[in-house]
């Protein structure tokens, strides 16, 4: 449809700074504002639900996954030691 509209001049600046900022045409930036303002858009469809699936980390008993930092701190260590040691 087409049509004529006189904008306040508030509307106006808004929508000119609008268009500069986004690159769209005066007739986008328009028609994206009244659907927002009528309630037709706006709402994105939701995303599906992110779902984490766990699972068993597979580590050996005696293996803490808490203190794994610490586990690499000591084979660090070792590895020094072993190479210091030659």
């Amino acid at each position: 449809m087409r049509t004529t509209l006189t904008l306040d001049p508030d509307v106006a600046e808004r929508l000119a700074s609008e268009v500069r900022r986004t690159g769209r045409s005066l007739k986008a930036a328009v028609n994206d504002a009244l659907r927002l303002g009528l309630g037709l858009g706006g709402k994105r469809p939701r995303s599906p639900r992110f779902v984490v699936e766990p699972r068993a980390l597979g580590l050996r008993p005696g293996v803490d996954p808490d203190r794994l930092n610490q586990l690499v701190d000591e084979l660090d260590a070792e590895e020094s030691a072993r190479r210091l040691g030659r």
